[in-house]
């Protein structure tokens, strides 16, 4: 039995009355010289021409192609009520000479152009099709047509050359802003990407942060100055994103859409996008070369601007519901295609799978912008910019302190708003001033970036720092950190660590709010740690219960992991800051305007001391590590240091703290022969080195008790269980892998982990560890990273610094916990190079993993910079490690 289609089609076909000819029939003719000299003016008659039967001309393709290309010209031109423009001729196929060698042609009249002879024929016809191309313009193409472009189209050759790795003392957007404008004209006014382009090859050609900085900023300037509309584009650009974390605004787009795209719009087939993947292993290179091949494309490329780029992003990233990826798709495609040149279509693909690679993190951006409002400013306004011509006078001190001024302004309101939707408007309107912290200052239900602790080895280290500070103790929960907003109208937000929203997770502690605020209470900000509990005991459970809880969509019926909030500290009470007020405060009106309910909500337990109840800070810890926590938070209470041991210290003179020897000459070269290993260590129980007594001078200073978004101080230090028993652990990115030995042979063993580098975005290998695994977790490693998934990469990451060829390189998506014994010199990892020796990275001798940090993105791993720092440290605390640095074996242990 049929299907009902096939029967449909049975019953409905017709067979057509008119003669189906094929090609041949009409190139037939051609070859056999045959020709009609019957012609009419008529619409109906040219029809007849082109298609009817064997009476009429027959045409050449050349000459048939430009006929219907002339008739679509003259009805588009009718139908727009326009005379049409003459159309070029058809060449008449001329005639070659008999001998071989010449083919001169010589012209006849289309009457009398047939012959007999089918050589000499096709002959004319080539000569004529080479004459045709060079001598006959190609009419303008109607809207019928589908023909080949060129995919290139017009170069930039404004922005091309805009030097901008220029020194900005000297760098003048004026002179090419008008030559740019006249470029951007055809584009509305609107600034291209081609001059975006332009600054991320200069910064991704140079590894020296000034010259980065240099560039972005007269990147900047030119856009202020210019085409100020573009600079919020600009910013999210450069930063590799379109929105705040706290805004849920993701592209959403898979590595097939940009496979789909490359092979559609470059011609490739499947093999040759492989080839060139597994050669480049980036996308963007891949585009690159894919687009540099690329000769001919159907559509003429409209220039990008950079302004349309971010709006084809956030449309991308807004498309939802039937059909949201076919839409999806088109953009990206369409950008793809608009892209001018290989370079373009570089960054619009890193971009599209947001991994850009300029090293224009937060940070530099920040910078790059305050400079850039010192600078620079757009017309129409009138806030106070530096003179170049006066700063190119001053010393290089003067000018640093003219650009931290308003560095830390600048940072400060993005640290208080990390929101630059509200930040570059403000610029744009007052400059780097002020009242730029009133207009970007703390909001609620939008988060702030968290105040973090610095790191200490042990509690011996931590009352050293604290000596004659009164301070806190706190416990240090296994849980996670919490912002808690809520205003006048009972609405709560609730963020994460990394200013994640995350109210839909916690349902019970949104519906917890109205019970512990008190009556004088209106709106708050308040911060503590979540941490999983039993709520009929207390007793507090590990991280990972936690974890298990959902993040979307809880029911506060359906709850199964009960939560309690920990609070900690208040950054915003009825409409006001409190960011500048001491802890002490702070925490005093936290406790006193809420309400307690156990096992729900409460505060952490703390004790008060000071560095001479150091028997009563070891009991504390010990209790804290007894009931699970990782350890105590140490925070000073108040601005001034102990008001006594200050006087004391004025009245004798620092007799207060014991004032460190002078060096003799013997024992300063003593000291010089271990400086490079051991700076500022004690030996013989005197300071060696200069810089030790440096850091025991400045201990006495007084350490600020506010709240610092964003920044690590050592007003807060956290001494964790693992510092204690003289075991840091690192939070370390796993990026590679080796084929192990023996029993391990089907597993991953060794594995190479990386530090990050904050600077320029890259990953700096640090060490490989094949100590702590279990056959389970080897197991369900080999099955994450297997040979043929997405997780690995077919070749080594243009982000990733090391010069070791491991068998597989790992997409890099999680955080690792390691313990180790020391820090130690390597000459084969890259790690902190730079940082503590010019020639060497830095290692770690007997690594160890611990545990998957969940709690952790991969922007959060441990930075060269704190394995710089935990160097040092351990040279000033270990007199002779540098011997043992310096031995290669200690490398790599593996």
């Amino acid at each position: 039995m049929t299907s009902p289609a096939k029967k449909r089609k049975t019953n409905d076909y017709k067979a057509s009355p008119k003669t189906v000819r094929s090609l041949d029939f009409f190139f037939g003719k051609q070859k056999d010289g045959k020709n009609s000299s019957t012609k009419d003016e008529t619409k109906q008659e040219d029809s007849e021409d082109l298609y009817g039967d064997g009476e009429e001309e027959v045409l050449t393709d050349e000459q048939l192609a430009r006929k219907l290309q002339a008739q679509w010209n003259k009805e588009d031109h009718t139908a727009n009520g326009t005379t049409a423009p003459p159309a070029p001729p058809a060449p008449s196929p001329p005639l070659s000479s008999k001998s071989p060698g010449n083919r001169t042609a010589e012209p006849e009249d289309d009457a009398d152009s047939g012959t007999t002879d089918t050589q000499r024929q096709a002959v004319a016809e080539e000569t004529a099709l080479e004459e045709t191309k060079k001598d006959v313009p190609r009419p303008a193409f109607g809207k019928n047509t589908l023909s080949l472009q060129s995919a290139s189209a017009k170069e930039d050759t404004v922005s091309s050359t805009i030097p901008f790795d220029e020194s900005p003392l000297t760098f003048d957007p004026a002179k090419y802003i008008s030559d740019l404008k006249d470029q951007w004209a055809g584009e509305g006014g609107n600034a291209t990407y081609a001059l975006l382009t332009r600054c991320f090859v200069l910064v991704n050609s140079t590894q020296s942060r000034i010259k980065i900085v240099d560039t972005l900023v007269n990147l900047l300037r030119t856009i202020i100055e210019a085409d100020p509309q573009s600079l919020l584009p600009t910013v999210w650009l450069a930063t590799n994103s379109i929105s705040p974390p706290y805004i849920d605004l993701e592209l959403g787009l898979g590595g097939s859409s940009i496979s789909k795209a490359l092979k559609k719009v470059c011609g490739l087939d499947n093999a040759g996008l492989k080839t060139l993947y597994n050669k480049y292993g980036d996308a963007g290179d891949v585009a690159f070369e894919a687009k540099k091949r690329q000769s001919l494309t159907l559509r003429k490329p409209k220039p990008l601007t950079i302004k349309g780029v971010f709006e084809a992003l956030v449309k991308i990233a807004k498309s939802q519901g039937h059909g949201s990826q076919e839409a999806k798709q088109r953009i990206v495609e369409r950008l793809v295609q608009d892209s001018r040149g290989a370079e373009e279509s570089r960054y619009i693909v890193r971009t599209l799978v947001q991994h850009l690679r300029i090293g224009a993190v937060k940070t530099t951006m920040l910078i790059a912008l305050s400079r850039a409002f010192q600078l620079s400013r757009p017309r129409g306004t009138s806030f106070p910019i530096q003179s170049q011509s006066d700063l190119v006078k001053m010393k290089k001190e003067a000018l640093t302190e003219i650009y931290a001024r308003g560095e830390e302004i600048v940072k400060a309101c993005f640290a208080r708003h990390p929101n630059y939707n509200d930040l570059v408007p403000a610029l744009l309107e007052v400059g780097v001033s002020e009242e730029l912290l009133l207009r970007c200052g703390l909001s609620l239900h939008i988060p702030l970036r968290p105040m973090l602790g610095s790191i200490t080895r042990d509690l011996a280290e931590m009352l050293t720092k604290l000596q004659g500070r009164d301070f806190s103790c706190e416990y240090k929960y296994d849980g996670q950190r919490a912002q808690v907003h809520c205003d006048e109208n009972g609405k709560v937000t609730i963020f994460s660590r990394h200013l994640e929203v995350m109210t839909e997770k916690y349902p019970d502690l949104v519906a917890l709010v109205p019970k512990i605020r008190g009556d004088g209470v209106s709106s708050f900000i308040m911060e503590g740690e979540v941490v999983a509990v039993d709520r009929e005991t207390g007793e507090l459970k590990p991280f990972q219960i936690l974890a298990n809880r959902a993040r979307k969509d809880v029911a506060i019926n359906e709850v199964k992991v009960n939560v309690c909030l920990f609070s900690f500290d208040l950054m915003y009470l009825n409409g006001e800051e409190l960011l500048n007020r001491p802890f002490r405060e702070r925490r005093s009106l936290l406790r006193s305007l809420f309400t307690e309910i156990p096992n729900h909500f409460t505060w952490v337990k703390n004790l008060d001391a000071t560095s001479a109840d150091s028997e009563t800070v070891l009991d504390f810890f010990k209790s804290a590590t007894d009931v699970k926590c990782e350890g105590i938070m140490v925070k000073v209470l108040d601005n001034l240091p102990n008001p006594d041991l200050q006087a004391n210290a004025e009245a004798d003179g620092e007799s207060a703290e014991p004032k460190p020897q002078p060096t003799t000459p013997s024992k300063s070269k003593k000291g010089t022969k271990t400086k490079s290993k051991s700076k500022g260590i004690k030996q013989n129980g005197e300071d060696s080195t200069e810089p030790a007594d440096k850091e025991k001078s400045t201990r006495r200073k007084a350490l600020l008790a506010t709240y610092e978004p964003d920044k690590r101080l050592d007003s807060w230090l956290k001494v964790k269980k693992d510092y204690n028993t003289a075991a840091d652990t690192l939070d370390l990115i796993p990026i590679a892998g080796w084929h192990g030995q023996g029993r391990k042979a089907k597993w991953w063993s060794p594995i190479l982990l990386a530090v990050r580098n904050p600077e320029t975005g890259c990953l700096e290998a640090v060490t490989k560890c094949m100590s702590g695994f279990t056959d389970k977790f080897y197991q369900a490693n080999k099955e994450k990273y297997a040979e043929e998934s997405d997780n690995v990469l077919p070749e080594k990451p243009s982000y990733v610094e090391y010069g070791g060829v491991p068998a597989v390189w790992f997409e890099p998506q999680e955080v690792w916990e390691m313990a180790f014994a020391d820090v130690t010199l390597s000459p084969t990892y890259t790690a902190a190079m730079g940082l503590v020796s010019e020639e060497r990275g830095l290692s770690l001798r007997f690594p160890r993993f611990l545990k998957v940090r969940e709690d952790k993105s991969i922007d959060e791993a441990t930075d060269a910079d704190y394995l710089a720092e935990l160097y040092r440290k351990q040279e000033t605390r270990a007199p002779g490690k540098g011997a043992v640095a310096e031995n290669e074996e200690a490398d790599d242990v593996d």
